[in-house]
């Protein structure tokens, strides 16, 4: 854990980083999927995900979140008026479900030639092993990074006989196992994909509009999750890297990247378990951010900040204990907090208590506000206040005083997912 009442650790924690990843489909103006090849062949930033018309835009690693964003947003742009000025226009569809799907032949696999033909392989694989249609989820994912100024100045505070890089990897080990336990708040707080097109559940259906109760369809137990339950090992990079290689020697997963986990710790560069535990842990991936239509490019910088102030506050906090019983219980809760009800859905927390996400959500951002209120002396005032912003507003969405962007996106296209979703895209370039 950081130890954050030390001085210089605490003036530390501005120092972090953070990349973004965010996918999304390309549509034409009726709702129907995009066919034409990927308009970006060259584009190290703008890359395809599972299918021909599912882009990837990879941001580089930002100092702040309004580098962050302001990268994504230039990338957004890029995109956006790119597919404008295409023969025929296609647009950018900035929801995570999906909109109307013909059939499968919709969701053609990203061919790959080459050296990289195993990646279409790969999607191959995925798309018998999950179906096409859930691979059309949408969404994106945050990696945060920790400083090396931060890392090092912990480091001195510690007094540890570790390496700095086994000390770094601890770090990044606790901070992964308290995510585990606490993530589930992003679910709560992040959700905006209530509604599906009827398609996705009946094909050739067009025109109907779908709700099943979830604030987060991709995030909930109808969403992106292996087929098992992983139980992992968070005692070292080495025990981490061989628990996932348990299920890969099993057959339960090909590789590390089929590991479909709302938390994952990564290398630098390449993701695989070998360079994880020859160049140790650079980062830790948050899968479970939806797609935010209410923002340009899908993500609010305020929801970005939040994710910096909960990730430095679960990293000053001993590791919760994770055995086999505990990391169930934390997956089962990721997936009821992507439910819609706050006041019928329960998560169970680590002290065994049994309450409500509304509770259970108030509860957290009132302990991380006042982690925070214990630290101000070491921050500007302005730094302060916008701690205390950023909080204020995600507590507004679960208060009253506010609204999740679940509930206006149910609101403003639950009646006609499609059509309204559509009406949203055109007018946004």
């Amino acid at each position: 854990m950081l130890h954050y009442k030390d001085p210089a650790v605490a003036s530390k924690f501005t120092n972090y980083g953070f990349g973004i990843e965010k996918e999304s489909l390309r549509v034409l103006g009726d709702g129907t999927f995009a066919h034409t090849p990927h308009p970006f062949p060259a584009d190290k930033f703008i890359v395809r995900d599972f299918c021909e018309n599912q882009l990837e835009i990879n941001t580089g690693v930002s100092e702040s979140e309004e580098a962050a964003i302001e990268e994504l947003e230039s990338h957004e742009r890029r995109v956006r008026e790119t597919l404008h000025n295409l023969p025929e226009k296609e647009y950018v569809w900035n929801f995570s479900n999906p909109p109307y799907i013909r059939d499968e032949a919709d969701i053609p696999v990203a061919t790959f030639t080459g050296p990289l033909y195993d990646k279409t392989i790969y999607r191959d694989y995925l798309a018998k092993m999950y179906g096409k249609y859930k691979m059309t989820f949408s969404g994106i994912h945050v990696n945060f990074s920790l400083g090396e100024e931060l890392i090092e100045a912990d480091y001195k505070a510690s007094g540890s006989v570790l390496s700095l890089r086994d000390y770094k990897d601890s770090i990044y080990l606790d901070l992964a196992t308290n995510l585990v336990n606490d993530g589930w708040i992003l679910n709560v707080l992040l959700s905006a994909s209530p509604v599906l097109d009827g398609s996705f559940l009946e094909q050739g259906v067009k025109g109907k509009t779908d709700f099943l109760g979830m604030a987060s369809v991709r995030c909930s137990e109808l969403g992106y999750w292996n087929l098992f339950v992983p139980v992992l090992d968070y005692h070292s990079t080495k025990a981490y890297a061989d628990s996932i290689r348990k299920y890969i020697n099993e057959g339960l997963i090909t590789s590390q990247t089929e590991l479909y986990y709302p938390v994952r710790i990564k290398p630098k560069g390449v993701n695989s378990l070998e360079k994880l535990e020859e160049d140790g842990i650079s980062h830790i991936e948050l899968r479970n951010v939806d797609i935010n239509p209410y923002a340009y490019g899908g993500l609010d910088i305020r929801d970005l900040k939040f994710i910096r102030l909960l990730s430095l506050y679960e990293a000053s906090k001993p590791a919760e204990s994770l055995g086999e019983d505990r990391q169930i219980k934390s997956a089962i809760n990721f997936k009821n907090a992507a439910h819609f009800d706050l006041d019928t859905n329960r998560i169970m927390l680590s002290d065994g208590r049994f309450i409500t996400l509304r509770e259970a959500s108030l509860e957290l951002l009132g302990n991380i506000e006042e982690f925070y209120k214990s630290l101000e002396s070491h921050f500007t005032v302005a730094e302060n206040k916008e701690t205390a912003n950023v909080i204020a507003y995600q507590r507004s969405k679960i208060d009253g005083s506010g609204k999740r962007y679940a509930e206006r996106v149910l609101e403003e296209y639950g009646s006609d997912f499609l059509g309204n979703g559509l009406k949203t895209v055109k007018a946004a370039l």
